[in-house]
């Protein structure tokens, strides 16, 4: 069926129209009492939701599904897996669902845009039934702004802890040939879209902090020879930026998670250097693969690090400060060992298998016995 067809004239028709369609799409069809809806760009959102399911339907077969058609969905739970998918379809889903949202990150210092969206998004809060906040200090953020404490849940964004692992020497060798990385050189990563849209990224997205990246690499290439490793789409801004100092820099369009996994086999360090995060997957990610991390205090790297004993905290967005701190975990005794591997056991309560697990157990599961589906 062409859904955008058949779907027209009930929008034309008004909403009651909408919500007898909605009511009629799916009657006496099976589906999984839990939908997640996800972006269709093969992407961050994407693969978020693909792992949760996966990884519940491991502890409880068929009990969830992945969705980018939200118009399709009733009478079930539906999670939407940004704040931003839910405040464009809200409208037009219908009471007999329960409504969940991931919120990842965003306040209104973010700029007007964002500052308008988190009004719109405060004002659909009662008809969500939960909200689950991949870092602590966005559920506080959210408490604060008036929204129950009651509707909140603290579950990380999950890593796959068995892809993301330790190269062997042999390993990290054969990536950094691949690249072109000298044996002299320090290699950093950012593995992060930090560009708006998804071309070039000559446009840069400020709340990431491509302008402090950059302005990091500066100073740390005084004192270090660097290599910067790139991957993911919109790059433009950092790269030319990279040119413009005379960095060298390597950038790879990943096609599976697999091949992502062996990028972080070349690196030394990883750079977060965001005004606003929800995770970034890449801090997992990191830690789960022995690359040292030092990040600005955003999303779940205050959650995850221990300030010189998992990694490197940085207040506010001094890139002074970061290098430095930079440069302190590059001189731990034995490349930083006992860093590395208390990183990669604290990651392990981002692992997808207990991310699917609470999800199904502390969000669906409550839901689904409140629709009278035990």
């Amino acid at each position: 069926m062409n859904w955008r067809a058949a779907l027209k004239p009930f929008v034309l028709g008004g909403s009651c129209a909408w919500w007898r369609l909605r009511e009629a799409v799916g009657a006496g069809e099976p589906h999984a009492p839990v939908s997640m809806v996800v972006e269709n760009a093969d992407w961050a959102i994407k693969w978020y939701g693909t792992f949760i399911v996966e990884h519940a339907n491991r502890l409880r077969p068929g009990v969830a599904d992945v969705s980018v058609e939200p118009a399709r969905l009733s009478r079930r739970v539906v999670q939407f897996g940004s704040q931003y998918q839910w405040v464009d379809w809200q409208r037009f889903m219908p009471r007999s669902n329960r409504h969940v949202v991931s919120f990842m990150h965003g306040k209104p210092e973010d700029g007007p845009d964002v500052a308008e969206h988190i009004r719109r998004f405060l004002d659909t809060t009662p008809r969500l039934d939960r909200i689950v906040c991949s870092a602590s200090l966005v559920l506080e953020r959210l408490a604060q702004w008036g929204v129950a404490r009651a509707k909140l849940v603290n579950i990380p964004i999950g890593c796959e802890t068995d892809r993301f692992v330790p190269p062997t020497p042999e390993q990290r060798r054969e990536m950094r040939m691949r690249f072109g990385i000298a044996d002299h050189q320090v290699c950093i990563g950012s593995f992060q879209k930090d560009g708006v849209g998804w071309g070039d990224g000559e446009e840069p997205k400020p709340i990431k902090g491509p302008d402090l990246f950059l302005e990091a690499i500066d100073r740390l290439r005084r004192e270090i020879p660097v290599f910067v490793l790139l991957t993911g789409p919109a790059r433009g801004f950092v790269k030319r930026g990279l040119e413009r100092l005379g960095v060298p820099f390597a950038h790879t369009y990943v096609q599976t998670r697999e091949e992502l996994a062996r990028c972080y086999h070349a690196l030394d360090l990883y750079l977060i250097t965001s005004r606003e995060e929800g995770g970034p997957m890449a801090l997992m990610e990191s830690m789960a693969s022995h690359v040292p991390v030092v990040s600005t205090r955003v999303g779940m790297s205050v959650d995850l690090i221990r300030d010189g004993a998992t990694g490197a905290l940085v207040d506010g967005t001094d890139m002074a400060q970061l290098s430095a701190r930079a440069l302190e975990l590059l001189a731990l005794p034995d490349k930083g060992a006992a860093l590395r591997a208390a990183a990669r056991e604290a990651v392990k309560v981002a692992d997808w298998a207990v991310v699917g697990r609470r999800h199904l157990q502390e969000v669906w599961m409550p839901l689904l016995e409140a629709q009278g589906r035990p």
